[in-house]
């Protein structure tokens, strides 16, 4: 083995000297090969200037009002510190920062509305960056200032086709990368007008994108009497008494003033209400109501009071009570082809607040006792009043009770709210004559409650069936107390 590896060297070396020999002019070179050394990379410092965002605080919200500045500017902030109170559709909450930091500069001052995603503050990392972070906030708010004098040319007497857009397409290219906020109606008519979001200009607040925007950019004349001269004849030439129809479509857009009358606008929580009031109208409601005698439950309330018990505690113990022999009612339909059993019982109580209505969410409240119920509704309606509740504490109910028998309200109908499959109304315990099967009269008290439900989950029979469960519970509460 040895002697074939040795037998081997020659036949190498003889490689290695038949290349020694050089042609005539050529001369071979010992070659040092040095490592190349990698490239020094100059560091450079940028500036590092972040926005503060208004942050989405519920699924429902759009927009935020500043309540507060709980910093200043010049303030050295840390991680998680509390910046900014922010209004949202439901309560008043605290903004932290995700950075440390200076605040450099307030774009959104208190009072001051912004939709959400759009930048409310500047954070600097040095105070060497304040000087062009304060820049940056004016040119910010310089641009969002002149859109409405240079907004889109005026309106033709005839509507250009959607083509004609590209010119304002260029002027919005140059600008840079921007962050593009649309409100959902104008999404809407973009989509349905074909216009592109991102080759619009916004005219509204920090560049937001109106509806009068789309319009404007599919080449729709924002004129009213236009748009009433438009509809009428083509509604003529389908029928005789369609003209008739439009009518009242043009004395809904026009009210009479009342002299000496002011406009108050929404607050944020009005608002929130109001668009929930509106959505509720597409889901095909029906109504039942029900005489519930309460001389046991009035009886029952006289001893527990005095431990803090509540008459709303009672009532909701009553419905999460009837709710898990009831499922169906506890159920929710939300894209109108399926529906959803909860798994849980949170009962919703209306609340009326300075500015609003507010529901505070009593989570599963078939599992707690009646006194630590009441002890967390209490401490609900306080957040609620001073406009601290999370999330959760408001927007995860899955029925909702509503009581004005406080306020000597007979009866009422509720409000089905959205994402829920019914509602309950309380009317106030009224001394009642009542006929016995013996044909012998007395008199008992009684409430009237009435439910709205969405009857495309729930039928006659199973309000029905629900409601002769809670009389009996409320007529019977000695379980409430267990």
């Amino acid at each position: 083995m040895m002697a074939s590896l040795q037998s081997r060297v020659p036949a190498l070396s003889s490689f290695s000297s038949s290349l020694s020999p050089s042609p005539p002019g050529l001369h071979w070179r010992r070659c040092i090969a040095f490592t190349a050394r990698p490239r020094r990379r100059i560091a450079t410092v940028e500036a590092k200037i972040r926005e503060i965002f208004m942050p989405a605080l519920s699924s429902t919200m759009t927009e935020g009002k500043i309540v507060s500045w709980i910093k200043s500017e010049g303030d050295v902030l840390s991680k998680g510190e509390s910046v900014v109170v922010v209004e949202s559709d439901k309560a008043d909450m605290d903004v932290e920062t995700f950075y440390d930091g200076i605040l450099a500069a307030i774009v959104v001052a208190e009072g001051e509305v912004a939709p959400v995603g759009a930048p409310i503050g500047l954070l600097a990392e040095t105070e060497e960056e304040i000087a062009e972070a304060k820049a940056k906030a004016a040119t910010s708010s310089s641009q969002s200032a002149t859109p409405p004098a240079t907004a889109l040319p005026p309106p033709s007497p005839q509507p250009p086709p959607v083509a004609a857009a590209p010119p304002p397409a260029a002027k919005v290219q140059t600008d840079g990368l921007r962050k593009v906020v649309v409100t959902p109606y104008a999404k809407k008519l973009a989509k349905q007008h074909k216009v592109d979001i991102n080759s619009t200009i916004g005219t509204g607040p920090f560049g937001r994108i109106t509806p009068a925007d789309i319009e404007a950019a599919a080449g729709i004349v924002p004129s009213k009497s236009t748009h009433v001269a438009t509809v009428a004849p083509a509604t003529a030439a389908v029928t005789a008494p369609a003209p008739g129809l439009t009518a009242p479509k043009a004395a809904a857009t026009k009210f009479p003033e009342i002299p000496g009358s002011t406009v108050v606008p929404f607050t944020t929580m009005q608002a929130a209400v109001s668009k929930n009031m509106v959505e509720s109208l597409s889901v095909p409601t029906f109504r039942a109501g029900y005489p519930v005698t309460t001389d046991a439950l009035d009886a029952l309330y006289e001893k527990v009071k005095p431990k803090g018990v509540t008459m709303t505690a009672l009532l909701a113990k009553a419905a999460a009570m009837t709710l898990a022999q009831h499922p169906i009612v506890n159920a929710t339909c939300k894209d109108g082809k399926s529906f959803t059993y909860n798994s849980s019982i949170n009962i919703g109580v209306a609340v009326a607040i300075n500015g609003g209505l507010i529901t505070p969410v009593l989570q599963d409240a078939d599992k707690l006792d009646l006194y630590l119920l009441s002890k967390k509704w209490k401490e609900l309606v306080e957040k609620a009043r001073a406009k601290q509740l999370q999330p959760r504490e408001y927007n995860s109910g899955t029925f909702t009770l509503s009581n004005l028998g406080m306020f000597g309200v007979d009866r009422f109908d509720a409000i089905l709210p959205p994402g829920q499959g019914a509602i309950m109304a309380v009317g106030a315990s009224k001394p009642t004559v009542v006929v016995d099967a013996d044909g012998f009269f007395s008199v008992k008290r009684k409430m009237l409650v009435n439910v709205t439900a969405d009857h495309r989950i729930i039928y006659g029979a199973d309000l029905a069936a629900f409601l002769q469960t809670f009389s009996k519970i409320v007529e019977n509460p000695e379980d409430l107390t267990m």
